[in-house]
């Protein structure tokens, strides 16, 4: 669970940097491409997920 905390935290970091970075006249910084915001799973998919798993265990 925490992998999925990371990876959410790195999407929101990239969501606010690309606002930065469109900002006019913050940066001087040319851009050629945006960062990719949504990086890992909502809180909703990592329980369903696992919860299918615990599901497939049991029955496997």
């Amino acid at each position: 669970m925490m992998l999925a905390g990371v990876r959410r935290a790195a999407g929101k970091q990239a969501t606010l940097l690309n606002k930065l970075i469109e900002t006019p006249g913050l940066t001087g910084v040319q851009v050629s491409e945006r960062l990719v915001e949504v990086l890992g799973h909502t809180p909703i998919q990592v329980f369903v997920g696992a919860l299918i798993g615990l599901v497939a265990g049991l029955v496997v």
